[in-house]
């Protein structure tokens, strides 16, 4: 994939620390996010035709894309997945 403005801005401020601890501990949200970014955009999908399909608005999906939808449900993201064409998978680790 080729690098963007954001992956050399993210590199760049990922030097600093506290804004690296910042960006870890969300790290599964961004994760989450980078990935509904790509699925929706694989699909030829604007922010809103998303939302209208899974019954839900421009800006939870604006939300749900910036990473830091901090209480989304299991039940939004399987409504959001299954217009994608994709499910939801949720797995438990130790904590570290």
């Amino acid at each position: 994939m080729k690098a963007t403005y954001f992956d050399e801005l993210l590199t760049k401020k990922l030097k600093d620390k506290k804004f690296k601890k910042e960006f870890d501990a969300l790290e599964e949200e961004f994760e989450v996010a980078k990935e509904i970014i790509q699925l929706r955009q694989k699909a030829g999908m604007t922010q809103n035709e998303l939302a209208r399909q899974a019954h839900t608005s421009q800006a939870a999906i604006s939300r749900l894309e910036s990473g830091t939808y901090r209480n989304v449900s299991l039940s939004f993201l399987r409504r959001v997945g299954a217009v994608l064409g994709v499910k939801p998978h949720v797995k438990f680790f130790p904590q570290v």
